[in-house]
């Protein structure tokens, strides 16, 4: 077993092994400082770090020796053209052709010695100083002996000739090194195909052609290529060349007058899909094989639908693109692509349909906000048909008559295509929302009569709701909420059962403002969905959202339903509290179910109607009777254990209803007012007191007595009798004396102060006479005493305040 020494020993053992750590770090230091002197003394730089203030240089010897380099030769390629341009005429024709010639053949040797001594930068710098004089002498050359040449037509061959003679220029053994002949070479071989169909004047398409075959030469360069470059010149000019040539191409079939066009457009377009997907093919392609193949699928169905989009209607745009993007799907199970590939051409596909259905979004949304309208003209009259009754407040998309068309067809595909378990559910939540919008928008689009446009939103509720109720919910394995996903409630709520529900209540929405242009449509409607949502309501999964739904419906049906029988706000009011009698029955049914609290807020929102109703029209004494039945509602929902608190509700509203009561009998003593709210709430802070005693008196006591003291004492000041004083001042004494015998803070300072203040009203005329009958020197005297009172016993009244204050503080 291993022996552990006493704690005092143990600690002498550690300070002599931290003693001897000290001193071989000493020895060592010492041994270090001897070796770094005597480096230095034989002129060996040491290998320690530089002192903390030698200032560091902000430049390195390379870079600031590229730059040298870089700058001479800029100076000399500029030294170089001003010779050109300006002292080439004081020459003749072979001074000029010895002068460029010699120059440039010495500048272009000059790199191979100065490789052979290690100065590569150097070489570099000059390399490219020769590069720049070959393009001056190809100037000199148009401008001696081929001045009437077409100027493009030379421009192309001369970038040819020279993307050749810097291509071999590079690949010499001596200079093979250099690194900048090939990537001058591959920009200037991206000029001779464009310049050349430029100087032809063949057309803009044969012009493109030529754009995207450079594009494919920069691609196989790219890709056959190892030096790094190289390459990089490659893929930026395919990019560049590609992009430029695909927008170019795409430009052309958008604006193609006809199918020969087109079909030249989307032959442009398939050969750039084709080097696009050849590039993808290739194991050199890494990581962007999956944006290429992206590519590949979006070119070919933008190529495929716009020679199609030439020969059809233009409704038919968005199907037929549609149509090729869902074909394009069919390629992601062919085994024989690789699986870069294989998921580029589903993204492409899923981007096609995706794109499809946002086309489709603006008649959705015209389908569904434009009845919206019809609240500003309630029973205005009946709609011809269902497209008259979407649009009375936004316009009607043009060529939307293939909008179900594209929903479905996105649906199917989403239904067939996704066969993942993780994904599936998520797959059939939008199919159903698919499915939805096209049914959604049927009846509008070939334009049903408005009485069937009307079923058929019926229909599609009920539908939804079925679903709803028949979909079973997602099972979920149970997990630690630690541990569960953030994104899980969000998924649950993409579950097709959720999803259902929420369908149908955005479709009854719809209907319900649908049904507003006719009365007996709006009657029969606000029941279909009452009794609807009423029956769905039976599935406790849906209660929580069908529940009060359906009472909203109900209320809407109340409201109809007087306005239909001609009865007055006030009356419909009645009608409308059912509603709330129906919510508070059925939330005390439904006891701790999640749908408690949304059924109680849709009978509270019932009850602000009916209270609204009634106050609209002025009349006080059925708005009394509302608020009174309210309290009572409320008064029955506190019986719960679990709505104590709701019992203050209803205390105010049994306040309320005596205040509007009040004010109908033409009630102005302001103590009929404020007693109803005194007595219940001193009882109520006497109750409180009672269970905690450490409750201050101003929590207790304190809102109830200012209730009436504060609006008495107010009113006493304007009364010019002695009556409500008189009776002000003993109920204020009452208090402060019960405060003082019961040491109570609040019933002593606002009985004290109120008792004050009234007395004061009352002495005010005697002391008015009294101020007038003193001499004007009196008041002044008097002021004077009593500063010099207080003053001369300023400490003792110090003492005295104190005093005041602990007593004041010891009371409750």
């Amino acid at each position: 077993m291993t022996h552990f020494p006493p704690p005092v020993e143990e600690l002498r053992l550690l300070d002599a092994e931290l003693h001897q750590l000290d001193a071989r770090r000493a020895q060592l230091l010492r041994r270090r400082a001897w070796l770094v002197t005597a480096l230095q003394a034989a002129a060996v730089p040491a290998p320690a770090p530089a002192p903390a203030g030698t200032p560091r240089p902000e430049a390195s010897a390379p870079r600031v020796q590229n730059v040298l380099l870089v700058l001479g030769g800029v100076l000399l390629t500029i030294a170089a053209v001003a010779f050109t341009l300006v002292s080439w005429g004081h020459m003749g024709i072979a001074g000029r052709a010895v002068v460029l010639g010699g120059v440039t053949v010495a500048v272009l040797a000059a790199p191979v010695p100065l490789l052979g001594r290690g100065l590569r930068s150097t070489a570099e710098s000059v390399a490219g100083l020769g590069l720049a004089l070959t393009v001056l002498d190809a100037y000199a050359l148009y401008e001696v002996a081929l001045a009437d040449m077409d100027a493009t037509g030379y421009a192309a061959a001369a970038s040819a000739v020279l993307a050749a003679l810097w291509t071999a220029y590079g690949l010499l053994p001596r200079t093979r090194e250099l690194r900048l002949p090939l990537p001058t070479a591959l920009v200037s071989a991206q000029l001779p195909l464009m310049l050349w169909a430029v100087a032809s004047d063949l057309g803009l398409f044969t012009v493109t052609a030529a754009v995207l075959v450079t594009a494919a030469v920069d691609a196989g360069v790219a890709l056959g290529v190892s030096a790094g470059h190289v390459r990089i010149t490659a893929v930026i000019g395919a990019y560049v060349l590609g992009a430029w040539g695909v927008w170019v191409a795409g430009w052309l079939s958008w604006t193609a007058s006809g199918p020969s066009a087109a079909a030249r457009a989307a032959a442009l377009l398939l050969f750039a899909a084709g080097i696009a997907l050849t590039a993808a093919w290739q194991e050199a392609a890494g990581k962007q094989a999956h944006g290429l193949a992206i590519t590949t699928g979006l070119l070919t169905v933008a190529a495929l639908g716009g020679a199609a989009r030439s020969v059809l209607p233009d409704g038919w745009t968005v199907p037929v693109h549609l149509a090729f993007g869902v074909a394009l799907s069919a390629a992601v199970r062919a085994d024989r692509l690789p699986e870069s590939v294989r998921r580029g051409f589903a993204r492409a596909s899923t981007a096609v349909q995706g794109l499809a259905v946002l086309w489709t979004l603006p008649l959705v949304a015209v389908t569904l906000l434009g009845p919206v309208a019809w609240a500003e003209q309630v029973w205005s009259g009946a709609p011809a048909d269902a497209r008259r009754a979407v649009t009375v407040g936004l316009p009607w998309p043009s060529d939307a008559g293939a909008v179900p068309v594209v929903l479905a067809v996105v649906a199917v595909v989403l239904l067939l295509a996704v066969r993942d378990e993780a994904r599936r559910p998520r797959a059939l939540t939008g199919a159903l929302v698919l499915a939805w919008s096209a049914a959604l928008v049927l009846p509008a689009v070939l334009e049903f009569p408005y009485a069937a446009g009307l079923v058929a939103l019926g229909l599609i509720a009920a539908c939804t709701l079925a679903a709803a109720v028949w979909t079973r919910p997602s099972e979920r394995p149970a997990t630690d909420p630690a541990t569960q996903p953030a994104a899980a409630p969000v998924l649950d709520l993409l579950s097709p059962g959720p999803a259902a529900t929420a369908l149908a209540v955005v479709t009854s929405l719809s209907l319900a403002f649908l049904s507003l242009p006719s009365e007996p449509a709006t009657l029969a409607v606000l029941t279909a969905l009452t009794a609807l949502f009423a029956v769905a309501s039976w599935n406790p999964r849906l209660t929580p959202v069908t529940a009060p739904t359906a009472l909203a419906y109900a209320t809407g049906l109340a409201c109809a339903t007087g306005a239909a029988a001609g009865w007055q706000p006030q009356y419909t009011a009645l009608l409308v509290l059912v509603m709330p009698v129906v919510a508070a029955v059925l939330a005390a049914r439904l006891g701790t179910s999640p749908a408690t609290v949304p059924v109680e807020i849709a009978g509270a929102v019932a009850a602000l109607l009916a209270v609204a109703l009634a106050a609209v029209t002025g009349n006080l004494r059925m708005l009394a009777l509302i608020l009174a039945l309210c309290g009572v509602i409320t008064a029955g929902t506190a019986i719960r254990p679990d709505r104590r608190p709701v019992a203050l509700v209803s205390a105010g509203l049994f306040v309320l209803a005596a205040w509007v009561r009040l004010a109908a009998w033409d009630v102005g003593t302001p103590e009929a007012y404020t007693l109803p709210v005194t007595v219940p709430a001193l009882l109520l802070g006497a109750l409180h007191r009672r269970r905690d005693p450490r409750v201050p008196s101003w929590t207790a006591y304190g809102p109830g007595l200012a209730a009436t003291l504060l609006p008495s004492l107010v009113t006493a000041w304007a009364d010019p009798h002695w009556t409500r004083p008189l009776l002000l001042g003993l109920a204020a004494l009452a208090v402060t004396l019960l405060g003082a015998r019961h040491h109570l803070q609040a019933p002593l300072l606002l009985g004290g102060t109120v008792l004050a203040l009234d007395a004061l009203h009352e002495l005010a005329p005697f002391l008015v006479q009294v101020t007038d009958a003193l001499p004007r020197w009196v008041p002044p005297a008097l002021a004077g005493l009593l500063l010099l009172a207080l003053g001369a016993t300023y400490e003792r009244r110090l003492r005295d305040v104190r005093r005041v204050r602990d007593v004041l503080t010891k009371m409750g």
